[in-house]
């Protein structure tokens, strides 16, 4: 018998990537064993018997930490390094021993004046200075691995504060005409536009004296390592339901309307059928609606998101032929799918409760696009926290939905 406890022993004592993802499996594997005797139980006698309730939940929650540790392996294995000797893709040698020189010691005076011989847009002392470009790659690729928005979105890096989309609100008029028929003129197409201002996000990692000394320690590495997850839990939270108001506009801020009436500047939703829950017969065909709410278009490339909570919900759905709609990744560093479509696993989504669009289906990579200006900066602070030092590191991102065709949500109402 597969137990919750076995799980975690396994899954703190460390292994590699192959090991975590066989008790991943294995962990599915004792889910839906349980899962079918509860259905049974509920078919024979009207209700589940309590234990066997409590241990689908023990295995739930196993499950679903079995698969974080396979996603830290994936991640840990697809991180790029950073150091080494020579001038790799592009990096500048000066440029990184100075940037060192500034961190370990506070020495600018080499840094300044190759930010000013470069035109570096910002290139204030007060405001800091630019990280290497192979640190730059090495945050941004962490955040892309942990932030579940950015891993499906579109993202666009560019120089300036604000970027700005035309796009057509009526189109050229377009007909069939005959070979040697007179050409009727077309009128011209109504443009609007899309901004998208970048927000300054920033982190303040802290350093003794003592690890900034030790020449054994990869500094860029080491500055990395620590922005990297404050960035992501940040600008995670902002693609879904930020306001917009210094930070991005999160998906769910946009007023959402029954896809029915859906129009340009709404998200559309489809309702779930119950207050706060799935129907309790047949809930799969919510799923099936909710996806058929997409135009086809979109569907290719189209990810559900939700959070654990909503995906435990959906793991003991089965269709008609008794076949579960919720599947488990093939591999390490894939995504479990859902009626064959990946899911995103993001907790910042709300929890299924009365009215909340706990769900999301879309081409994200065409509905929401994510704005990076290039270039993180950090300032030296020695004196704030004495005897710390604490380096200010800033990014500025963006974000907000560019096709509000390409995303639907599920509300949890009748």
């Amino acid at each position: 018998m597969i137990e919750k406890q076995d799980f975690e022993t396994k899954a703190n004592g460390g292994g590699d990537v192959a090991a975590a993802f066989d008790e991943f499996m294995g962990a599915f594997e004792a889910f839906k064993e349980t899962n079918e005797r509860r259905l049974g139980e509920i078919e024979r006698r009207g209700s589940a018997d309590p234990v066997t309730t409590e241990r689908l939940e023990r295995i739930d929650r196993a499950l679903d930490a079995t698969k974080r540790v396979v996603d830290e392996f994936a991640v840990k294995g697809a991180r790029l390094p950073i150091g080494g000797g020579g001038q790799r893709g592009g990096v500048s040698p000066a440029h990184k021993a100075a940037f060192d020189g500034y961190i370990r010691k506070g020495d600018a005076a080499t840094l300044r004046t190759l930010e000013s011989k470069a035109l570096s847009a910002g290139s204030d002392p007060d405001g800091g200075y630019l990280v290497p470009d192979e640190t730059e790659r090495a945050v941004n690729s962490a955040l892309r691995s942990i932030s579940p928005i950015r891993a499906i979105a579109g993202v666009r890096q560019v120089s300036g504060t604000v970027y700005k989309k035309p796009f057509a609100t009526t189109g050229f008029e377009t007909g069939w005409v005959g070979e040697a028929a007179a050409r009727p003129q077309t009128a011209t197409a109504t443009l609007a536009e899309l901004s998208f201002p970048t927000m300054e996000l920033y982190a303040m990692p802290a350093a003794t004296s003592a690890l900034l000394d030790d020449s054994a320690v990869n500094i860029d590495e080491w500055l990395a390592e620590e922005v990297r997850v404050a960035f992501a839990v940040q600008e995670g939270k902002a693609f879904v339901d930020g306001d917009g108001v210094n930070k991005p506009k999160g998906f769910l801020a946009y007023p959402t309307v029954a896809n029915a009436s859906w129009s340009w500047g709404n998200i559309g939703f489809v309702a779930s059928g119950a207050a706060g829950a799935f129907p309790a017969v047949d809930p799969g065909d919510k799923l099936i609606e909710l996806v058929y709410a997409l135009k086809a278009g979109y569907r290719a490339n189209a990810s559900f998101v939700m959070n654990r909570a909503t995906q435990s919900a959906i793991r003991k759905m089965k269709d008609g032929d008794g076949n579960y709609l919720w599947q488990p990744s093939q591999k390490p560093g894939e995504a479990p799918t859902l009626l064959g479509y990946p899911v995103a696993e993001s907790e910042d989504m709300p929890n299924i409760a009365a009215a909340a669009p706990a769900l999301a289906f879309g081409d994200f990579g065409r509905g929401y696009l994510i704005v990076d200006r290039v270039g993180i900066r950090v300032l030296r602070d020695p004196y704030s926290a004495k005897p710390y030092v604490l380096f200010y590191t800033t990014k500025r991102v963006g974000g907000g939905v560019q096709d509000f065709d390409a995303i639907k949500l599920m509300k949890f109402a009748v």
